[in-house]
């Protein structure tokens, strides 16, 4: 009898919805990803910072005259890392001193940088530390934080300290037209000169003189140093629309600066509205250029697109457009939206989402009820997206099953247009991160206490092992085929049912850019429903130079896993061919 040679042939991603003998894609895998529509490992990752203080909700980084600046917020702390631009190695944590902040194991970091030339007059790193974690729609208001980039002391967005004269117990005048003064700011000084409750209740300007009055009780004195907050609180966080700040949170608020000063929250162009019924609780820069910024906005239920469009209307300049995008969207979590080549991709309560011009909904038969049917919803505020772009990649990270901490990621491959996951691999157990801009590695941090109790700063997409101080551990990867054999055809065939015997399975011929060994495992059963068994003779194991792999093995349904699971361990996977027979004429029965 003739042995047919047919090539390993199978649809790229990992399918965990529906049967495996129903599936076309791999039916099993960790920590491989899928390139020209080949499976490969996933990279290394090295303990970058081995001394995070407590778990991270929310990363930033930057770099800035080659160096690259790693922000981390956690319940009762912000810190900062320094490394080089060209690896992790560096120094830290610092610890970044915060006024106007309250420890709180709920606080969820949003964060952004924009440079406000007209205020400050610095690059200001921008944190929003809102009160989130446990409830999306939680409204409890808190400060946005603003301070110098990088290092500075950060304290509440919306105040600026003047040099005043105090004239009587309700009146203040500055030598400046200060337009930045409005009635509701609370003006307070030090040296007990104004009560804590002291509210502005008029301003005006003559003469390049402000004259301000105030609910009163001030003592009078000259050359005082007073200061004037805007009383900004937000529950939602804060984006940069350049060259405006913007915060938002409930009940549709969302509201901005002047251009380009952080400061003046009361000017012409600065403005606040109410687009929705529900909270806002994401806000992103949309592509529009700097002379007409705009941004998209996501509520509970709602996506809004707002343009900075001056318009005369009467006497009146209105310069900022909202356009509703949709009502009927939904949102998983406030750190689920990434914008990946200027289309914008979220997960909803039930859906996967992207934005580009309209909201359309990410196909999804692949992976859809493995996520949602598994998630911890009540975890839910957890969930949290990065990217990989050299591979073209979309990670979100989530907490599946019991636990409270994520441990698994659910990957969409733009460029292969496929999804798959990470197989609960240990990479997987992250908790917030950042992605390559200049720095070209993403840092992502542990969700779990690696060892003296703290956290670690993962340098991912280096190396093949993972490496943590002077331990290096191997990463175990794998994937596994759908069915092949004569029930179904060759792989990932839609040919009706042949002829109802097993197969067998004379040779492998392995075709792999490969490092270290790596094991083949021959895996069956008797029937779809029945228990999957391995077979005794696996592991084969092979490394770069086996030429073939020949053994007699057979199954009535017949699936192969790759693995590899050794120090500097990796693959990238060719073009495999395979020796397959009809077996023996048994028509039932299990392996």
């Amino acid at each position: 009898m003739t042995t047919n040679v047919i090539s390993l042939i199978v649809t790229p991603g990992i399918q965990r919805d529906g049967t495996q003998f129903s599936s076309t894609k791999y039916v099993d895998g960790m920590w491989v990803r899928f390139q020209r529509g080949l499976p490969r490992k996933i990279g290394g990752f090295v303990g970058a910072f081995q001394n995070v203080p407590e778990i991270s909700r929310g990363m930033v980084n930057q770099s800035s005259a080659g160096l690259n600046y790693v922000y981390s917020g956690g319940a009762t702390k912000l810190v900062a890392y320094q490394t080089g631009n060209e690896d992790g190695v560096g120094f830290g944590p610092t610890d970044i001193t915060l006024n106007n902040f309250s420890s709180n194991a709920n606080n969820l970091w949003q964060f952004d940088i924009g440079f406000d030339p007209n205020g400050t007059g610095n690059l200001n790193l921008i944190a929003h530390p809102g009160q989130n974690l446990s409830a999306i729609d939680s409204t409890v208001n808190t400060p946005v934080l603003l301070g110098q980039f990088p290092y500075g002391t950060l304290s509440k967005v919306g105040t600026f300290t003047v040099t005043a004269n105090i004239t009587n117990a309700t009146t203040i005048v500055i030598n400046s037209a200060n337009y930045k003064i409005a009635n509701g700011q609370l003006v307070t000084a030090s040296g007990g000169i104004i009560p804590s409750n002291c509210l502005v209740i008029s301003a005006s300007v003559a003469s390049n003189v402000t004259t301000v009055t105030t609910t009163g009780g001030m003592t009078v004195t000259s050359n005082a140093s007073i200061t004037f907050d805007n009383q900004l609180a937000v529950s939602g966080g804060a984006c940069m629309l350049y060259p405006y700040l913007f915060i938002y949170g409930n009940n549709g608020l969302i509201q901005n600066s002047s251009a380009g000063d952080f400061t003046n929250w009361v000017s012409s162009d600065s403005n606040a509205n109410n687009i929705s019924s529900t909270k806002v609780v994401k806000g992103l820069p949309l592509r529009g250029g700097t002379t007409s910024p705009a941004g998209l906005f996501w509520s509970l239920d709602q996506l809004t697109r707002v343009t900075y469009a001056p318009q005369t209307v009467g006497s009146s300049t209105l310069y900022w457009r909202y356009d509703i995008i949709s009502t009927q969207t939904s949102i998983m979590s406030s750190s689920c939206v990434i914008e990946y080549d200027g289309i914008y991709y979220w997960i909803g309560v039930d859906r996967f989402l992207m934005y580009n011009g309209v909201v359309q909904e990410i196909p999804n038969g692949v992976n859809q009820n493995y996520f949602f049917d598994n998630l911890n919803f009540v975890q839910r505020q957890k969930v949290w997206v990065s990217k990989v772009p050299r591979f073209g990649e979309i990670w979100w990270f989530y907490p599946s099953g019991s636990s409270t901490e994520c441990n698994n990621a659910i990957i969409y491959n733009v460029r292969e247009q496929t999804w798959y996951d990470a197989g609960f691999a240990v990479g997987a157990n992250r908790s917030a991160g950042t992605f390559s801009e200049v720095f070209k590695y993403p840092i992502w941090a542990d969700s779990q206490v690696y060892s003296n109790n703290k956290y670690t700063l993962w340098q991912h997409e280096t190396g093949t092992n993972q490496i943590y101080a002077k331990n290096v551990d191997a990463i175990q990867s794998y994937f596994e085929t759908p069915h092949l054999g004569n029930l179904t055809g060759s792989v990932g065939s839609t040919q009706g049912a042949g002829l109802n015997v097993w197969t067998r399975l004379e040779r492998v011929e392995p075709d792999f850019v490969q490092s270290g060994s790596m094991n083949l495992y021959v895996k069956g059963k008797g029937y779809a429903d029945d228990v999957n068994v391995t077979s005794q003779l696996s592991p084969y194991v092979y490394d770069s130079s086996t030429l073939k792999i020949d053994m007699k093995e057979q199954y009535r349904e017949m699936r192969l896993r790759f693995e590899s699971n050794t120090f500097d361990g990796d693959y990238q996977m060719g073009n495999i061919v395979l020796s397959v027979d009809i077996g023996d004429v048994r028509g039932t029965g299990n392996p």
